[in-house]
């Protein structure tokens, strides 16, 4: 441990990377796929040696970054691992070629689970297992880089609650006090127990409800990263039925709240859990918006005459329970029964609201993307205040000095990321029109890569959109929103902007 707490974390992560190929390879040889299993062995082989080297040379470095430092190298991961990840992928399936693998890769590893491969059929399953792993890894990573490197600089939602300067924040806990690797390294044996142990409970589950093994273990590291890929080409391929999606839905929560995961960042800990106002935000929706769906197909099954169909009725009720959490968590996870309460109502599906939805995003320091609970909690709080300030000018806003910092400093802090948020939706949006797209598909592809929520393409639109048919130029845009929705944009502008410019 102390050997690796001397490498720099570039040479860390992609150690880590490198072993990583060997689980696809096992699971090739196993299924005695040797064609499959050579380029994944071959590379992380090849890729271990480098990295060994690599570290030889950069071993004991004496010299500590500064807090841009640690923001450049969480941005340079989503740059140079995906090219790593990539190599095996292109030479397990020949028929692609290098972009389209750095595309599924960066797409994996941002969670964001935009897939090139629409029939789950064109993939071999050690190549599906790999998604799921390099998803699952990119879920991991962003939990821990939130607690280690986000926090102290006050970036992710953090400063939603602290009410300090986003970029610097305590930059002195991780310039002079631990280096990335040190920090990482540590915050990673706290959080990957939870993370490896909800993982495999869910598997257990899915196990038993009926799935076969590749089946489970891709939807339960799918689910804990919420990357949203599926071997079987979405839920509805698996063989757990309703019971697989309970399941589902019970572990999506946490992406809803950090206090869910044990070890995970806690910076109000003295708030309870049925008070913190993500819970509440998202109990909100959860009620709120099913049932908004389900009245929208019953006022549709009256006019096909279906109104009597209890079961359809119920399926409805459950199909909007389970889509809103899962559009929430930006996980992208189509309910079984989503299908049947269309079929029920003869309508289509409410492609606006599933935007809405992974718009506002899961839980800060989760692995959800979005503009998060939190923040959009800060701005319906700063609202209500205005409000009441409206009616009663004299009137003094209490709750304590935490709320108070949330209706004021939190949520001016929220309105800038919001946006931010939207005009990155407006350069991408216009970007990706320059490469030939129409509005509405550009919209919906350019929201569905700045929330890492990939399914969005083929559900919010009554014509699914194909990843697959975007060319190399607006695959690369789209793939740099991932990396900005994923990063965040105050992160992006606390690395490039100097520190007399976020006073």
């Amino acid at each position: 441990m102390h050997r690796l707490r001397s490498l720099p974390l570039m040479v860390v992560l992609m150690a880590i990377g490198a072993v990583a190929m060997y689980i696809p390879a096992a699971h090739a040889l196993a299924t005695r796929q040797h064609e499959i299993a050579r380029p994944f062995f071959y590379g992380g082989t090849v890729f271990l040696l480098l990295v060994a080297m690599i570290g030889i040379a950069t071993a004991n470095r004496p010299t500590r970054p500064a807090a841009q430092g640690h923001l450049g190298t969480l941005v340079a991961s989503y740059l140079v691992l995906p090219l790593m990840f990539a190599v095996p992928f292109e030479q397990a399936v020949p028929s692609t070629g290098f972009t389209d693998a750095w595309f599924e890769m960066i797409s994996s590893f941002t969670t964001t689970g935009a897939t090139l491969f629409g029939e789950p059929g064109r993939l071999p399953p050690s190549v599906h297992l790999w998604r799921a792993l390099v998803g699952w890894l990119g879920g991991f990573y962003v939990l821990v880089a939130a607690v280690a490197v986000l926090a102290p600089l006050s970036l992710g939602g953090v400063e939603v609650i602290s009410g300090k300067v986003p970029g610097r924040g305590n930059a002195a806990q991780i310039t002079r006090i631990a280096d990335p690797s040190e920090r990482m390294l540590r915050h990673a044996t706290l959080l990957f127990p939870a993370y490896a142990g909800l993982t495999g409970m869910l598997w257990v589950l899915l196990l038993l409800a009926g799935d076969n093994g590749l089946t489970a273990i891709c939807h339960a590291m799918s689910t804990l990263s919420t990357s949203g890929i599926s071997p079987s080409g979405g839920l509805s391929g698996g063989q757990s039925g309703f019971m697989g999606e309970l399941m589902i839905f019970i572990f999506l929560f946490a992406a809803v709240s950090r206090r869910l995961m044990p070890g995970a960042l806690m910076v109000d800990r003295s708030t309870k859990i049925g008070r913190d106002p993500e819970v509440q935000l998202a109990a909100f929706l959860l009620i709120g918006v099913p049932l908004v769906l389900f009245l929208r197909h019953w006022i549709g099954a009256i006019e096909t005459e279906e109104v009597q169909n209890l079961g359809a009725g119920g399926q409805a009720m459950w199909g909007g329970l389970f889509t809103t959490l899962s559009f929430l968590t930006t996980t992208g996870f189509e309910s079984r029964s989503w299908a049947s309460s269309q079929d029920w109502s003869g309508l289509g599906t409410p492609g606006l609201i599933l935007l809405g939805l992974a718009i506002v995003g899961g839980g800060v320091a989760t692995t959800a993307g979005g503009v998060k609970l939190l923040r959009v909690y800060a701005l319906y709080r700063h609202a209500e205040r205005e409000l009441e300030r409206i009616v009663h000018p004299s009137s003094i806003g209490g709750k304590g000095p935490v709320a108070r910092r949330l209706r004021r400093e939190g949520a001016y802090v929220a309105w800038i990321f919001f946006m931010l948020f939207a005009f990155s939706i407006a350069v991408v949006t216009a970007a990706l029109t320059l490469t030939g797209l129409q509005f509405e598909p550009a919209m919906v592809l350019t929201i569905a890569a700045l929330t890492t929520t990939g399914p969005l393409a083929a559900m919010a639109v009554e014509t699914p959109i194909g990843w697959q048919e975007l060319d190399a130029a607006a695959k690369l845009i789209a793939a740099a929103a991932m990396v900005l929705g994923r990063m965040e944009t105050l992160a992006i502008l606390a690395l490039l902007a100097p520190a007399s410019w976020r006073r």
